[in-house]
């Protein structure tokens, strides 16, 4: 079998102990044995990255775009790999799985652009004989803490702008992807970054990822999964006073009003909620619709959501794959059992299915006759489960928009501008979509949300300078 090590200093390193990555498709497929640190090899990857940040942060900033450059390049060359890998160790369909790896190129493209474009600022002071001067510099050592639904995406949106704007990063991994993130790593190791720039750390998160959080030469941490675990590292980035950035969970609401093209809402109402398994943040799991339209939105969503194929991710006519493991299966099923506990009708779908792979399949579940109270409309599910809510009016399916803890995405179908434009300005998300998903953001663009969804300055783009920079002033006597 296949094993796979830990990159720290410039060095693959074998870990304390390994874990077995499985195929969510194919529960026989063992993709290899990746390593997992213990305390001590963090330790030595966040020593690397300190002792190597000097150096990089100072250095020439054309040979550190042509590095992130390189591995962009190297990425889209290698797409279809990628996302065969990627496919098949996290469940995504295999066309998702090549988007993915493509879009993880194009941002290490995109960010070696930004190492070129790094501004400043001057400016007269107050004071006659004076000059005042505004510059970005680097933090020191980042700590990436990225989830397991987008394996490539995440890390390369918090990797490349951290090693753009003159930081070193260690990287942690979630424990279910590491294939996607060896990948990575592999290939930023022949990029022509120098030793500790970059280091690998695959491992539990209690024990790396904590580590991390609590060793000061760490100047920030950058979080993206669990509300529960976003809290946590919080409260130990304010234990030490280090900088954070945190993207958690999501609620959603996508917003069907009764002059929406039927064909277009319904259309966005199923990729949003069930493509990639439900498994984004930005899924859309409350679907607002008004009275008027309901019962012909429900029907149009049953039987666009009947000719969906969900079997094994790497199969052509696949359109969606298996959730990512059992515990997520369990959870699912179990947020299945409790909707209909609160009284709302399952209208379509919710079974765990058989296909000629042993795998954790899942039908996409719709609920009905939902109220905006019940927990499968408060709670994040993180499955292909959603709740449709009946609204009376626009102002209605507004507020029950907003009510929510959470403030990522937000989603309406319209044919009024009015009304589009209204939401636009008045739903409480971080991302609003017209007439189209909830789920789906460019790479050069801000990402984030309000409220319990996200904490912190915006990913992606050229925003992410915001966290990834500390501001100078410089006062100079003329």
């Amino acid at each position: 079998m296949a094993q796979y090590a830990n990159y720290i200093n410039g060095e693959w390193v074998h870990g304390a102990s390994a874990s077995t990555n499985i195929n969510p498709s194919d529960l026989s497929d063992v993709i290899g044995e990746y390593a997992q640190a213990d305390a001590a090899q963090t330790d030595l990857a966040i020593g690397a990255a300190h002792h190597a940040f000097g150096a990089w942060s100072i250095g020439s900033i054309q040979a550190r775009a042509d590095a992130l450059d390189r591995i962009g390049s190297e990425i889209l060359a290698n797409k279809d790999a990628l996302g065969y890998l990627l496919s098949r160790e996290e469940g995504k369909t295999l066309p998702e799985g090549v988007g993915e790896a493509t879009r993880a190129g194009n941002i290490f493209k995109f960010f070696a652009g930004e190492v070129l474009r790094i501004r400043g600022e001057k400016m007269a002071s107050v004071r006659p004989g004076l000059e005042v001067e505004m510059t970005r510099e680097p933090l020191g050592v980042i700590g990436i803490i990225a989830p397991w639904n987008f394996p490539m995406a995440i890390p390369a949106w918090k990797i490349a702008p951290a090693l753009a704007y003159g930081n070193t990063v260690v990287f942690k991994p979630a424990e279910l992807v590491p294939g996607s993130a060896w990948a990575i790593a592999d290939i930023i190791s022949r990029s022509g970054i120098a030793p500790g720039v970059f280091n690998l750390v695959m491992g539990r998160g209690a024990v790396v990822g904590q580590r991390m959080i609590n060793d000061r030469r760490v100047a920030a941490i950058t979080f993206t999964g669990s509300v529960a675990t976003g809290k946590r590292v919080a409260e130990g980035c304010i234990a030490r006073m280090a900088k954070f950035q945190l993207e958690m969970g999501g609620k959603n609401p996508l917003v069907v009003l009764n002059d929406a093209d039927l064909n277009t809402a319904v259309t966005a109402a199923v990729q949003g909620a069930f493509y990639s398994g439900g498994q984004r943040c930005t899924a859309s799991s409350r679907i607002i619709v008004e009275k008027s339209i309901y019962p012909r939105f429900v029907d149009a969503v049953c039987t666009q959501l009947a000719g969906l194929r969900v079997d094994h991710a790497l199969k052509k006519e696949t359109q969606i794959g298996p959730v990512v493991d059992q515990s997520q299966l369990e959870q699912d099923l179990s947020y299945i059992e409790i909707g209909k506990q609160e009284g709302a009708r399952l209208q379509f779908g919710g079974e765990r299915i058989q296909r000629d792979t042993a795998g954790f399949f899942l039908t996409p579940a719709l609920f009905t006759d939902c109220s905006n109270d019940m927990r499968i409309s408060r709670e994040e599910i993180f499955g292909p489960v959603a709740s449709v809510i009946a609204a009376d009016d626009y102002e209605h399916a507004l507020a029950l928009a907003n009510d929510t803890e959470f403030g990522l995405s937000a989603g309406i179908c319209t044919s009024s501008l009015k009304y589009a434009s209204h939401f636009k300005r008045h739903a409480q998300a971080g991302m609003v979509m017209v007439n189209t998903a909830t789920a789906g953001v460019d790479y050069h663009v801000p990402f984030g949300g309000r409220k319990a969804s996200s904490f912190g300055p915006r990913e992606q783009g050229a925003y992410a300078a915001e966290f990834y920079t500390a501001v100078k002033t410089a006062y100079v006597a003329a």
